[in-house]
């Protein structure tokens, strides 16, 4: 199996349903009512519910799962730029950027709500790209 290179990309989208967010909100505890509740959410800054930013971190690990060789996510910085809202679909992208050497990579990451045309998440990512041996 061949390894991720410099310029590399892929991408993977995730539907942001109801049901997700339900779901991830039991998995990570995370049950802050601007997720859950829409009569306490339309009181915020959002006027409405919006969906954990860690949904749209994991469109980015898709994207990265999608990269060539096997990949090990070492390391993430990232920013959320703007609300994602139940109903919407989230596309990531990753670009990888830079050879770090000993099979690391540096990778740009990014995910967009493409219906408003709007980048929701930024980053880098450090990656291991390791050919699959049998």
């Amino acid at each position: 199996m061949p390894v991720a290179t410099v310029g590399d990309t892929a991408s993977h989208e995730v539907q942001v349903t109801d049901e997700a967010i339900d779901a991830f909100a039991e998995l990570s505890g995370d049950e802050n009512p601007i997720h859950l509740d829409d009569a306490y959410a339309a009181e915020t800054l959002f006027g409405g519910r919006v969906a954990h930013g860690m949904l749209s971190a994991a469109a980015v690990s898709g994207a990265l799962a999608s990269l060539p060789g096997d990949i090990v996510y070492l390391e993430q910085e990232l920013s959320f730029t703007a609300p994602v809202r139940p109903g919407e679909t989230v596309r990531a992208t990753v670009e990888v950027i830079e050879d770090l050497g000993e099979d690391r990579l540096r990778v740009r990451t990014a995910a967009f709500v493409d219906a408003r045309d709007e980048r929701v998440l930024d980053g880098e990512a450090t990656i291991l790209s390791l050919a699959h041996e049998e």
